[in-house]
């Protein structure tokens, strides 16, 4: 009887010991796979999600606005700052016609964290390339 109750309070005891170890591990797997995500991939989330960019702006041709490669290559011809354009901190300078369009989308923009911001000149850039 003396073992059965011994038995029973050593497997109690390591299973509680080992709990609070596993929650650890827990932990760090989740703080390493937000790490994981990359500014490119924000970026592509925030272009085909709640920026809603895709809706004006295809990659590789004119639609609504100016293609992202035509806005990147003018942005970078011209050493400007398309973050500052972003932010209502500069003038449009690839497309001043649809301006007016693309004011409406300021208001999403706003909302946007610097990082967010920066995330999205990432991807931009890239997959202009």
């Amino acid at each position: 009887m003396q073992k059965i109750a011994f038995l029973i309070c050593s497997t109690m005891l390591f299973c509680f010991s080992c709990q609070p170890e596993r929650k650890e591990k827990q932990t760090i797997q989740i703080e390493t796979k937000k790490k994981e995500i990359s500014a490119f991939d924000t970026g592509k989330n925030i272009f085909n999600g709640k920026g809603k960019c895709y809706t004006c702006h295809q990659i590789d041709k004119k639609s609504i606005g100016p293609a992202v490669i035509e806005i990147m290559k003018i942005y970078q011809e011209q050493d400007a700052d398309l973050i500052a354009f972003l932010k209502q901190k500069a003038e449009p300078i690839v497309d001043p016609e649809t301006y007016a369009v693309m004011k409406t989308n300021f208001a999403i923009i706003k909302t946007f964290s610097d990082e967010e911001i920066k995330a999205l000149e990432v991807y931009m850039t890239k997959v202009s390339k």
